[in-house]
């Protein structure tokens, strides 16, 4: 047998905080996260096609919702987190790991779902980059990134984030009684250093200035 690894499986992911420069990483709680979530993802101001391609949601009732994110915030896969704005300590968006195959070395980030005052912004990349950067450093191969394909909001983060098209897996699922064909992306541990080198340039001080960015996040990563 050729190409001989000497594997050793990845470690798991624990619920710890996570800083970054925008935004900071906090394991789901409901308790504490619950009332800001509530704002972010279903209040006057929400997103209103934040629910369309998610297999949940949307909520209409806070019962419900409170529910909704106890039973997230129990599992250990999806491990979700809650994303805070470091600037005023809201909660405004959560993602998590999930799918994990530590033996293979795979692991993927989904349940994406960002408030509309996270969206075209600094703290939503900074959110992706901040796990994309835990799951290698666990030792992972392999971070996939899959959605509706039909959703090309999804798609185009996957490639801005710079996720790799694999392909599309079709009739894959059925979601809220609809077809689901699923693109898959991924980026590799061999790939992930020009990667986060891209996301480092782009949240920096010289490119996120109070006016704007300076370059986009696809010239950062061509360097």
């Amino acid at each position: 047998m050729t190409d001989t690894l000497n594997w050793k499986p990845a470690a798991t992911p624990k619920a710890e905080t996570i800083e970054g420069r925008f935004i900071r990483l906090e394991k789901l709680e409901p308790a504490r996260h619950g009332n800001d979530l509530w704002q972010a993802l279903q209040g006057p101001a929400a997103d209103p096609a934040l629910w369309d391609y998610l297999p949940y949601g949307p909520f209409t009732e806070r019962a419900a919702f409170d529910r909704w994110l106890e039973g997230n915030a129990a599992g250990r896969d999806p491990l979700f987190h809650a994303v805070i704005d470091r600037s005023n300590g809201q909660a405004q968006g959560i993602l998590s790991l999930m799918s994990m195959v530590p033996e293979h070395g795979r692991i993927e980030i989904g349940h994406v779902a960002f408030g509309a005052a996270m969206q075209r912004t600094p703290k939503s990349t900074e959110a992706v980059y901040l796990l994309g950067k835990l799951a290698f450093e666990l030792g992972n191969r392999r971070l996939e990134w899959k959605c509706n394909n039909a959703n090309a909001r999804s798609r185009r983060a996957a490639e801005r984030f710079g996720f790799v098209h694999e392909g599309v897996f079709r009739k894959h699922l059925v979601v809220k009684d609809h077809n689901r064909d699923t693109a898959w992306y991924s980026i590799t541990d061999d790939e992930w250093p020009a990667v986060a080198a891209g996301f480092a340039r782009w949240l920096s001080e010289d490119n996120q200035r109070p006016e704007g960015q300076v370059q986009t996040l696809e010239a950062c990563r061509k360097g």
